[in-house]
């Protein structure tokens, strides 16, 4: 199986989608999602706790995905519930288990959960972990002391293509490359402009760039994402085919969005369905 860092690598266009492990001892029902989008996804993204609530471990289920269904996973890994040692340990773990893909993050505070009184740990931010990450590919711990054998992550990191500085953010991303960083997946993009002067500004730093969407589901979602959520903008004229339309209209405006992707030569793009795992399918097929 060709790897998502070798198609990254030859320059392929890539297709990603991100899902919600369960709250629960059993992986059945993603298990479900996964089969509807394992035709169409390059990679699937497995979330770490999202929104500081529990779920199972990503890790046990990006092995489980990647084994009985034969599509890569991207585990996320949070600085929210493990030291530096946990850290370490998990991620020595996750290679042994064959799962080689990270997506690095914070994590979101424990009070915002269902465990608001659980204490986060927070000992390294996100440009930490990809430096232990590294280190791990070099064959030592943080420390410096030799591994018996070496991992071989690739190591990704997040961007956001809306930020109203967007100097700022490309500096925080070199610094994230000089920590190690490997591939970029963004935020929502709802402006292909958006990603074209991202590319552009991003040229130097010569990394991968998977952007993100999340497919509309309505006119309500749509103005609630434009006006609520920072970093997100929603143009005009797709407000406004929101406003005549519905869910139909939000894929195909996804569609489009994927298509422009690939011909700005953008390296892939990553789908959010928020819980609607048959828009992956919908909106991907063209490119298989």
């Amino acid at each position: 199986m060709t790897t998502l860092k070798e198609k990254n690598e030859a320059h392929i266009f890539t297709i990603t989608t991100e899902l919600d492990p369960p709250k629960s001892a059993s992986p059945a029902v993603t298990e479900e999602q996964v089969m509807k989008v394992a035709p169409y996804v390059d990679a699937v993204n497995i979330a770490d706790c999202p929104m500081a609530k529990l779920r199972m471990s990503p890790i046990a289920l990006s092995s489980i995905i990647q084994h009985k269904y034969n599509v890569e996973s991207i585990f996320h890994l949070t600085c929210r519930d493990r030291n530096v040692i946990g850290l370490q340990a998990e991620l020595l773990g996750a290679y042994a288990m064959g799962v080689h893909n990270i997506l690095t993050l914070t994590g979101d505070p424990p009070s915002i959960g269902d465990h608001p009184d659980a204490k986060g740990v927070f000992e390294v931010d996100s440009t930490g972990l990809i430096e232990i990450a590294k280190s791990l590919n070099e064959g030592h711990d943080l420390t410096g002391h030799k591994l018996g054998v070496p991992t071989d992550f690739y190591i990704g990191t997040t961007a956001n293509p809306g930020t109203d500085d967007l100097d700022k953010e490309i500096r925080r991303l070199e610094g994230k490359k000089k920590a190690g960083a490997q591939f970029i997946q963004t935020q929502p993009i709802y402006d292909i402009r958006q990603a074209e002067d991202f590319l552009a500004a991003a040229k130097g730093l010569d990394l991968p760039i998977l952007f993100g969407i999340v497919p509309l589901k309505s006119f309500k979602m749509a103005n609630y994402l434009n006006d609520k959520v920072p970093g997100i903008f929603i143009p005009s004229p797709v407000l406004h085919a929101m406003e005549k339309g519905g869910r139909e209209t939000g894929l195909k405006i996804s569609r489009d969005l994927v298509q422009g992707l690939k011909e700005i030569g953008a390296s892939g793009a990553h789908l959010m369905p928020v819980n609607d795992v048959d828009a992956v399918g919908y909106i991907a097929e063209e490119m298989r």
